[in-house]
């Protein structure tokens, strides 16, 4: 992997992982594009996440240091219900993760249908939630907590996008938007941190081959790429989801969904 490359797909993992297409399936596609393995190499993988986790960090710095202080005072307040919150929403992908990463890691390989398939169920999905027009509630409960961590969790499917699930499934359980894109970004924290680390893990033990392929100059330009265009599309997010303009983005997966599976079958 060149450091053009590493640039563009650092760029695409940026953009991608708070823009609601998918940014599993266009590294993919943007993998296939080049014919490079990016999401086999979990060394390249690991960095790009890990920027995009900093990137988060950056940009909603002013709600973490919110959370934070409340912790301190070691009581019952807004600040521990958030937290009790994300840990709950934090249930359905840590099952996931445990007992069924194997199976995931089968569907990433099972090529660019799959990824397809599920860009039009995240255009779907998306415009579902921009016509229904629920009641809206003040604040995210521990039950709504729990199902947009269920839309989590189903999202680790390549195509289906993480942030478009988790903010279109609170918009539809009339969740407030100003709130719902900053916990979309704030849950999804710590399960990259925990992917990060056992892929890490299973780099020192040897039990696979991970970045001997890629340059370090290649891991430098693409954790600065994801890390820029992860800021930039985290600002963005944000407003956007309070502007309530997700139509956009549905027409977009649906082109580019039927894009890939069109381009499958040629």
């Amino acid at each position: 992997m060149g450091w053009l490359e590493a640039f563009i797909l650092g760029m695409i993992q940026g953009l991608t992982e708070y823009l609601p297409v998918s940014s599993s399936g266009h590294l993919a596609i943007g993998s296939a594009l080049f014919g490079i393995e990016g999401e086999d190499n979990l060394t390249f993988t690991i960095v790009v996440h890990i920027a995009t986790v900093l990137s988060t960090l950056v940009i909603l710095w002013k709600e973490i240091d919110w959370i934070f202080r409340g912790l301190m005072k070691f009581k019952m307040n807004d600040e521990m219900r958030y937290v009790i919150n994300i840990l709950i929403s934090m249930i359905p992908i840590g099952i996931v993760g445990v007992f069924f990463k194997d199976k995931v890691e089968e569907i990433f390989g099972s090529g660019l249908v799959i990824v397809g398939l599920m860009l039009l169920v995240t255009a779907a999905l998306l415009a579902f939630s921009y016509y229904a027009k629920p009641r809206t509630k003040e604040n995210i409960s521990m039950k709504d907590a729990f199902i947009i961590g269920l839309a989590q969790a189903c999202a680790v499917l390549p195509g289906l996008s993480r942030s478009g699930s988790t903010i279109a499934t609170g918009l539809l359980l009339g969740d407030k938007k100003e709130k719902l894109a900053q916990f979309s970004f704030l849950m999804v924290i710590p399960p990259i941190l925990g992917e990060a680390l056992l892929d890490g893990m299973k780099i020192v033990k040897g039990a696979a081959e991970a970045g001997s392929e890629v340059s370090l100059m290649a891991l430098i330009v693409g954790f600065l790429s994801a890390f820029v265009f992860g800021c930039l599309a985290c600002k963005w997010m944000i407003d956007i989801v309070k502007k309530g303009k997700l139509i956009y983005f549905a027409v977009y997966c649906a082109i580019v969904g039927a894009i890939t599976l069109i381009s499958t079958m040629l």
